[in-house]
């Protein structure tokens, strides 16, 4: 193929991508004059550039459509639904010609009459004939996804030239060029950190200076080519017009898309490998998710629904939200579907927490739909979108409400090629971790009363880590690595996030972080799912790269495990229905003693020698402060040891003194028989045998007499107003957060209304918003708009920020919806709003 037409195929394939997006603008606005202009200008260059070149079945084509465009741009044809259909048929077999094309060097033999003919129709005022026959559209193409492409792609190239002017500052470069230049860095990367590693050995410093030099010319040119990789996930998503909009017409369903954070950038890579699972989302939320209009109008819903992608970076990672106001997920249907397959028994699908019942739909085959169509029902799809999200290292989660809808929140990395990452120790190998997983590091010690101490319950280690049980998992016991000998008492735990778990990996050495080049797992190693990848340390060693991911499945914890939980997974997993995790302890007799465990704050071991007395009173220096300890009846005093419960309210511990704690177990809580003893609620079956039930409330009561209290200063700061301040100036964000803290008022700042919104869908709750009017992307009257059309928030109390108090802006701001207008400078003024607008309901 010679340069010219490689060029032509180039630039006539952007061309088409941008008339899909244009066309659908069009027929949502049929008197666009700009999009109008637009489209018949790309059409014009197709067929101008064809006949140059002499390919004349795509000229014919190109120019019978562009003679209905020139119709309807000088208005002597409307943009009806049926006239841009017959347009969308003549672009799909444009796109056709130029694929068949691309792949053979000439035009493909086929009769394009009928299509021609159906254009030359519409041009001359008369009904175009019946549907024209056509290729099917890249959104039928895609419905299924097959498993991702290879990376590199020839002639895939940049962003199309925004305008002519521009034209001589850009130029094409196929995408194996830029391959060819990342591996060359990668490897410049890799013997930087070898010169490194030598130096540190060195004593001699004549080749410090030089070193550092070419480490910050190295990452400056490491930062320059990353750089030449990154797209804007937009890129992505410029077919999900055209699919939503066929996808509407053939399920008969009114459906709008949201596209946010279009412009957020990620490599090209990464960007390739998520293409097919966004598309097959997409396709599954307006099939399954979405209702007909005569459904949603039954249950008080708008006729159309909405589809909305919203992509963000957080923390190194992008975060892309799919989500949905349809029916939810069909629960009572993954149940029974799950059983017919053998998936679960009956016992274990009721004792499944929600959540997990749910991730069945990401099992391979697994399919609710009633049957097969062209959308969907073949039961290949979820696990195929899983797969390949988790094979670029990142994870899919979910989360529904019946009625509501339902939001699929994807978290990738940013590029796959140099990652920063966390260099370990266990049973004498070294490992990387990529750092964008690791949460933090802690250092769990044996001594009795540490904050940081681990616990066995029912053999299973865990970690009290701030008031919340963390699930260990021992890379020594996974791996079935040898055990090393430990010079202290110390352990190691580096915490990692999986999707919505969190989970903590015992190791036994931390090193240093290092940017490493990521090779592929290979392939007599890809059964090992605990590892991504392979890289090579400065001093010239071979590691394995860790995936908390595959950790995560191995051990059973989360991270899009289907299978049913173990030990592990019921403390990873605390969203149970009618079963009550409950903490068994034993004290003062032989019947064992239940608590729910969501009351429990910390288990403790203290020493007997900490514990003092004063008067009548046992207390333990605690945290800083004294704790009083209450003993059950009955227990034994005399051992060097003394289990205690913490409970803990508004600043205030006190510690129960047992026995010996027991288990944790889930289990229903019924208290059967009630005796009416002081500190009991009376007896329960638990684990099938006959345990009392404590009454927390009457031994708490014994440490502080006003634990209950209504009024008082510990009462009124848990119960301070939470209030949204929606502000993309982070520093003024950073000088009100402290004002309205110190005014009594619990503050959530984020920098955007996108943001804001993701809060509202994932059902977080305030008691009132602040928000600017001038913000980027989405301002605060489109904002409120959106917010007082539906959802939680409707009727919320929301305060307008402006630089600008005219008349004319208040009352504009008051029509859109806002409660009250402040001046961004009137801080006085914006207490004394938020203090009428909470003491009364608002009317807007």
């Amino acid at each position: 193929m010679d340069d010219l037409l490689s060029d032509f195929l180039t630039e006539t394939n952007e061309n088409l991508a941008e008339l899909d997006v244009a066309l659908v603008k069009l027929e949502r606005n049929p008197s666009d004059q700009a999009t109008l202009s637009l489209i018949f200008r790309l059409v014009h260059t197709v067929k101008g550039t064809c006949g140059f070149l002499g390919l004349a079945r795509l000229e014919r084509v190109a120019h019978a459509g562009e003679n209905v465009l020139g119709k309807i741009r000088d208005g002597l044809m409307e943009a009806s639904v049926e006239t841009v259909g017959v347009v969308l048929h003549t672009l799909d077999r444009l796109k056709e010609i130029v694929t068949a094309l691309g792949v053979n060097g000439e035009e493909p033999q086929g009769d394009d009459t009928a299509l021609i003919a159906a254009l030359d129709a519409l041009v001359e005022g008369k009904p175009a004939p019946a549907p024209v026959p056509a290729p099917p559209p890249a959104a039928a193409r895609v419905a299924e996804p097959e498993p991702a492409p290879p990376a590199a792609t020839p002639a895939t190239t940049a962003e199309p030239v925004a305008d002519a002017g521009n034209a001589n500052q850009t130029i094409r470069v196929t995408v194996d060029v830029l391959e060819n230049l990342m591996t060359l860095v990668s490897e410049l990367v890799l013997t930087r950190n070898q010169l490194l590693q030598l130096a540190r050995s060195n004593e001699s410093g004549a080749f410090t200076a030089p070193l550092q030099r070419l480490s910050h010319i190295t990452s400056d040119l490491q930062e320059g080519v990353m750089k030449t990789r990154m797209q804007p996930i937009g890129n992505a998503w410029n077919k999900l017009p055209r699919l939503v909009r066929d996808l509407s017409h053939e399920l008969n369903k009114k459906i709008e898309l949201i596209m946010l954070g279009a412009e957020t950038e990620l490599d090209r890579q990464v960007l390739e490998l998520i293409k097919d699972p966004l598309t097959h989302m997409v396709r599954n939320s307006g099939d399954h998710g979405l209702e007909t209009p005569e459904q949603r109008r039954a249950a008080g819903k708008p006729d159309a629904g909405y589809i909305k992608l919203n992509a963000f970076h957080e923390g190194g990672h992008i975060i892309i939200e799919i989500s949905d106001d349809g029916r939810g997920l069909p629960l009572d249907m993954i149940r029974a579907k799950a059983l017919s397959r053998g998936l679960a028994s009956e016992t274990e699908l009721a004792n499944m927490p929600e959540a997990q019942i749910q991730r069945f739909i990401f099992h391979p085959g697994f399919s609710t739909a009633a049957s097969v169509t062209a959308v969907s029902g073949r039961g290949v799809g979820m696990d195929v979108v899983k797969t390949n999200i988790e094979k670029i290292g990142g994870t899919v989660d979910l989360k529904t409400t019946p009625g509501q809808g339902t939001c699929f929140t994807i978290k990738i990395p940013l590029t796959l090629a140099i990652v920063s990452a966390l260099i370990i120790e266990s049973g004498g190998e070294r490992f990387a971790i990529p750092q964008l997983s690791v949460i933090e590091l802690v250092r769990a010690s044996s001594e009795a009363g540490s904050e940081t101490v681990i616990e066995h319950i029912n053999g299973t280690p865990v970690l009290r880590l701030r008031d919340r049980l963390l699930p260990l998992v021992s890379l020594n016991g996974l791996l079935r690595l040898r055990a090393q000998e430990k010079t202290n008492d110390d352990t190691f735990i580096v915490v990692v996030s999986v999707g919505a778990t969190i989970l903590g990996i015992i190791v036994d050495r931390v090193f240093d972080t290092e940017e490493i080049v990521v090779k592929p797992v290979a392939p007599i190693m890809r059964h090992v799912t605990m590892f991504s990848g392979n890289t090579i340390l400065g001093d010239g060693s071979v590691i394995m790269i860790l995936d908390p991911n595959g950790i995560a499945r191995a051990t059973g914890i989360g991270g899009g495990s289907e299978h049913h939980t173990n030990a592990k997974a019921e403390i990873a997993q605390t969203d149970s229905s009618d079963h009550v995790p409950m903490l068994l302890f034993r004290a003062g007799g032989q019947t064992p003693k239940a608590v729910p465990l969501g009351l429990v704050a910390r288990l403790e071991n203290l020493p007997r020698a900490r514990i003092e007395s004063s008067g009548d009173n046992l207390v333990v220096q605690y945290r800083g402060r004294l704790m009083p300890l209450i003993p059950m009846i009955g227990i034994d005093l005399s051992s060097a040891n003394q289990p205690v419960l913490v409970f803990v309210e508004n600043g205030r511990a006190m510690g129960l003194m047992v026995d010996e704690i027991v288990d944790v177990i889930e289990d229903r809580l019924e208290v059967e028989l009630n005796y009416g003893e002081p500190g009991l609620l009376g007896t329960a079956v638990i684990a099938e045998q006959a345990t009392d039930v404590i009454d927390t409330g009457y031994w708490v009561t014994r440490a502080w007499s006003d634990w209950f209290n209504k009024s008082g200063e510990n009462i009124g700061r848990e119960h301070k107003p939470r209030l949204l301040m929606i502000e993309d100036n982070h520093f003024f964000r950073q000088i009100m957060s402290p004002i309205l803290s110190a005014a009594g008022y619990n503050i959530t700042s984020v920098e955007s209304a996108a943001r804001a919104l993701q809060l509202r869908d994932s059902g977080v709750c305030f008691d009132a918003i602040i928000s600017d009017v001038e913000m980027p992307e989405m301002n605060g009257m489109e904002f409120v708009q959106m917010v007082r059309a539906s959802g939680p928030w409707q009727d919320l109390p929301i305060i307008a920020l402006s630089g600008l108090a005219t008349e004319d802006a208040i009352a504009d701001a008051r029509n859109a919806g806002f409660t009250d207008y402040v001046e961004k400078s009137d801080r006085d003024a914006l207490l004394q709003s938020l203090q009428q607008c909470l003491s009364q309901p608002i009317s807007v």
